[in-house]
C-alpha cells in the first residue's frame, strides 16, 4: 500500500472528499465575504472591503476630530464662565448650525445639533 493509500485508509477520507471539502471551505468564505459586502463579484468584494478601510479610518479620524472639538469648546465655555458670561452662546451656536446646514443640507443641521449637544456643559 502507498502511503498516500494507507493515509486515505487511515483517516477515511479520499482525494475527492478532500478536494470537495476545500472547495467548501471557500465556498464559505467567498460567501460570508459576499454576504459582508453585498457584492456579487471578487472584484467588487475587493473594493468594497478597501473602500470599507478607509471609511474606517475616516471614522477615526473624524472621531478624533469630534474629540478635540469638545476640548476646544470646553476652554471657551471656562473662559466665558469665569468672566462672567453664561455657558452656551446660543448666537454663535446659530452659526454653526447654520454653517453645517449650508454646506450639508438638512441631514448638516442634525449633524451640528449632534457637536453642539456633545460640546455643551464639559467644563
Amino acid at each position: 500500500m502507498t502511503s498516500t493509500a494507507a493515509t486515505t485508509v487511515k483517516t477515511g477520507t479520499s482525494k475527492a472528499a478532500a478536494v470537495e471539502s476545500a472547495t467548501t471551505v471557500k465556498t464559505a468564505a467567498a460567501k460570508s465575504a459576499a454576504e459582508w459586502t453585498g457584492a456579487r463579484t471578487d472584484e467588487a468584494v475587493s473594493l468594497i472591503g478597501d473602500a470599507r478601510g478607509r471609511i474606517d479610518a475616516l471614522d477615526d479620524r473624524i472621531i478624533g476630530l469630534v474629540q478635540e472639538r469638545m476640548a476646544v469648546s470646553a476652554v471657551i465655555q471656562e473662559a466665558r464662565i469665569t468672566s462672567g458670561g453664561r455657558r452656551v452662546n446660543l448666537a454663535r451656536e446659530m452659526e454653526v448650525l447654520g454653517h453645517y446646514s449650508d454646506a450639508l443640507g438638512k441631514p448638516g443641521t442634525a449633524l451640528a445639533m449632534t457637536l453642539l449637544e456633545l460640546c455643551r456643559g464639559r467644563v
